[in-house]
């Protein structure tokens, strides 16, 4: 989850009351019930039970009413996601450099990857940064594209809400740097095209089925 989901995440779950803070949120987002739990694919009734109090939401529900808000916002220009986010941080999930290198194939295995495509030459990762590839195409600027590197592009770009994959791999080919390697999570299908940019690039392709919240406690064990 981005930071702006945790914080709503985090309001709703701690506070005593949890239907006044799903209430806060959905009004904030200017999101009317009939939309959020048409997004959802619930009734109505069942997000005003849980905005009365008369159901206690789960955590798993938690995390599909707060990204169902900021999708929604974002299918509409995502405005109040803006004012939450620092510009050119949108559609980053996760970023961190790690306390020393580590092959790619140390990677692979932390995250239970399926290699797509492996170039002869092997390189080292010194960071990964997660990035929601709806959001970051809706939203990122080509400069912004600069950010998701951090402090070394000998990173891996892991992208979630991945199809095919080859809107990120477009992106990367187009921005001036290149990172390391390139994992999507829980892809729909990896067509051969975005295979074929993977080796005009030389670039490691990864897939994997974890959830993003086991990658980012996998990578902080590395």
């Amino acid at each position: 989850m981005s930071q702006l989901e945790d914080k709503i995440a985090g309001e709703i779950t701690m506070a005593d009351d949890h239907g006044v803070n799903i209430k806060k949120w959905r009004k904030a987002f200017g999101i009317t019930q009939t939309e959020l739990a048409e997004h959802i694919n619930i009734s109505p009734s069942v997000i005003s039970d849980y905005e009365k109090g008369r159901r206690k939401p789960g955590v798993e529900f938690v995390k599909e009413i707060v990204t169902s808000l900021i999708r929604i916002d974002w299918e509409k220009g995502g405005e109040v996601v803006k004012r939450f986010t620092p510009p050119g941080h949108e559609g980053i999930i996760n970023m961190r450099e790690f306390s020393s290198p580590i092959d790619v194939g140390e990677f692979v295995e932390a995250i239970k990857g399926e290699v797509l495509y492996s170039p002869e030459v092997e390189r080292q990762l010194f960071g990964y940064t997660i990035i929601d590839s709806l959001i970051a195409i809706l939203a990122m600027k080509s400069f912004d594209y600069l950010r998701i590197y951090g402090w070394s592009t000998e990173r891996v770009l892991i992208f979630t809400g991945v199809e095919h994959g080859r809107s990120p791999m477009v992106a990367i080919r187009a921005s001036p740097l290149t990172p390391a390697a390139v994992a999507y999570v829980n892809p729909q299908q990896v067509d051969e095209l975005t295979k074929k940019l993977a080796k005009i690039e030389r670039l490691p392709l990864i897939s994997t089925r974890l959830e993003t919240e086991t990658i980012i406690k996998r990578m902080d064990e590395l």
